[in-house]
């Protein structure tokens, strides 16, 4: 497993430049599920999309846009960046069409997953995520759950996650590559990252749980882990807050996952949460 296997990195626009951040087809990619884009637009810009045999997920990373995805123009967008609040996230089934005509500097990160199941596309605002606490002490972090197992999604699941600089976060270690529900299902996943400060960066641990393949990747602001199997735990470089992106799918909408039974002890030390958290609001 080599870090080229697993680790993308973003493209290098000037601030004001529009344009392709990442373009992952799934077929470069050489995984079953997921297709990753990540584009920027310039005031004016107009991007437009259908979905035929897959289903997608659009979570504006940050500024202002007009949607329309059949019902009208909608204007979403609220934050100027993930540190400044919650996400809006439009969910397209297979057989859908929407146009993004950027009111500002805008960022999308898109996420695509074969599928033909028919359904209504849905827009998810601010209001209408979760989020809370997970972990305590050092391994303290923010979840925002925007599209969950129980929204009427075929396959795809996108939570965001928040983890203050220092901390510990998808730990105790977990995976999810083995089909054995309802204990674990098999689901490939996506890291993509974003750190506050732009020297910033993040350290992800990926290992098999007999330990014949293990790689520690060191992450920047826009760069993507690919997740395809084994344990996956992740820190924040002090000073330096960190936000990824989880773009899930695979064998079962479910969220079940097996811990690395050597480290799940840390549960018991922990007494209270990080008090800088939580690092976004509404």
């Amino acid at each position: 497993m080599g870090e080229s296997d697993v680790l993308v990195h973003s493209k290098v626009l000037a601030p004001q430049e529009a344009g392709d951040l990442i373009r992952l087809p799934r077929q470069d990619a050489k995984w079953e599920w997921m297709s990753f884009f990540v584009r920027r637009l310039k005031p004016g810009d107009i991007f437009r999309t259908r979905t035929e045999k897959e289903e997608a997920a659009f979570v504006l990373l940050g500024g202002t846009c007009a949607a329309d995805w059949g019902r009208g123009s909608t204007k979403i967008g609220k934050r100027k960046n993930v540190f400044d609040g919650f996400p809006y996230v439009l969910y397209l089934p297979a057989g859908h069409s929407a146009t993004f005509t950027a009111e500002t500097m805008c960022e999308i990160a898109e996420c695509r997953v074969p599928s033909e199941r028919r359904g209504e596309a849905k827009l998810v605002t601010p209001k209408d995520v979760a989020s809370s606490i997970r972990g305590g002490g050092n391994v303290s972090r923010q979840i925002v759950d925007a599209i969950t197992p129980a929204f009427p999604a075929d396959k795809l699941m996108v939570i965001e996650v928040y983890t203050p600089g220092g901390n510990w976060s998808s730990y105790p270690p977990h995976k999810h590559d083995v089909h054995n529900p309802p204990a674990e299902v098999d689901l490939d996943e996506i890291y993509y990252y974003r750190i506050r400060q732009p020297e910033g960066f993040a350290f992800q641990h990926l290992y098999a749980t007999d330990k014949s393949s293990e790689k520690t990747v060191k992450t920047r602001d826009g760069d993507a882990v690919l997740v395809r199997s084994g344990y996956h735990p992740v820190v924040a470089g002090p000073g330096y807050d960190v936000y990824y992106l989880n773009f899930l799918a695979g064998s079962s909408r479910a969220l079940a996952v097996t811990e690395d039974a050597q480290h799940v002890w840390i549960r018991s030390t922990w007494k209270e949460t990080d008090p800088r958290l939580p690092l976004v609001k509404e």
